[in-house]
């Protein structure tokens, strides 16, 4: 079956990562989800997906996270008719990530940076492409993974609605940590294909 072979895939049998600071430096697979899975961006017409006003909003505001956040890099990304599928990179410099360590005291005990000697590279990161709900701690942290989903999604949210008052997201979202150049690939023809293969996609 589709949704097998798909979590065989890209869903890796193994707990997430406790103690991974999603503001570090790493390739991340995400996967955003309409509410209810509705086609708020539009169809699939001859294998391609034709966006609607919704989807050219999702597309734009998708293509402007680099001009927010100077450390994003964005590779192979798409747009289908419920959910979003993209591959974002966190790219700091030496001197931002000094930055963001000399400002961990202003973090709360229940989340603590993890020791350099015992994290794991992104690239050797293993966590599951599950649905998640973003950690409390994690959520208001400035830069971070979640933070910059969530500001996606809310300027999404505010612009879409404009047009189309009932637009809403999944409060939730899937993300995976790109451990190699292998699942690197697999995962960006996995999102280049996607059109392709909508029948076939577990979100369909």
């Amino acid at each position: 079956m589709a949704s097998k072979k798909y979590k065989n895939k890209y869903r890796i049998a193994s707990t997430r990562l406790p103690y991974w600071d999603y503001r570090s430096n790493a390739s991340y697979f995400i996967t955003l989800c309409t509410v209810d899975r509705e086609h708020f961006f539009g169809e699939i017409t001859n294998r391609k997906m034709e966006l609607s006003e919704t989807g050219l909003l999702a597309e734009k505001y998708w293509l402007e996270i680099p001009e927010h956040y100077r450390f994003i890099q964005l590779d192979a990304h798409i747009i289908m008719p419920n959910h979003i599928h993209g591959i974002i990179t966190i790219s700091k410099s030496a001197e931002e990530i000094a930055s963001s360590q000399s400002k961990e005291n202003q973090y709360p005990s229940t989340y603590r940076r993890p020791n350099r000697a015992t994290q794991p590279s992104p690239a050797r990161a293993s966590t599951p492409n599950k649905e998640r709900t973003i950690p409390a701690s994690q959520k208001w942290q400035p830069n971070s993974l979640g933070s910059i989903i969530n500001q996606y999604k809310r300027t999404c949210t505010i612009n879409a609605r404009k047009t189309l008052p009932q637009f809403a997201w999944q409060p939730r979202y899937y993300d995976h940590i790109i451990r190699n150049k292998t699942a690197y690939w697999r995962i960006k023809n996995y999102i280049i294909n996607n059109p392709k293969n909508w029948k076939k996609d577990i979100f369909s």
